[in-house]
């Protein structure tokens, strides 16, 4: 299955300006995939994107926010969130100044 990635615009420079990518994912033939498996996929076609988006080890960056449809992974099951055909991964990046 395809899984659409809405990419911030400060971030669209690492997408040749795109607002939005498609990774295919495997889906375990259920059209289902995790939040974990959408990033890897990604790093594999966008690496540059990935790196701010996770960390060297693997962990979401705090300042970056990742959304399936409405709902935030850190309030669900962070990378292990489900996704499923038709949801998209937004890349919401924090706000925040003084």
């Amino acid at each position: 299955m395809n899984v659409r990635i809405r990419v911030p615009t400060q971030l669209r420079e690492l997408v040749a300006g795109a607002a939005v990518v498609e990774v295919a994912v495997g889906g375990g033939g259920d059209g289902r995939a995790t939040v974990a498996t959408v990033l890897d996929r990604l790093a594999a076609q966008h690496p540059a994107l990935e790196r701010r988006i996770r960390d060297e080890q693997g962990r979401t960056r705090a300042h970056v926010n990742l959304f399936v449809g409405s709902d935030n992974v850190r309030d669900r099951d962070g990378p292990a969130t489900p996704i499923v055909a038709g949801e998209e991964l937004s890349i919401i990046p924090a706000v925040s100044g003084g």
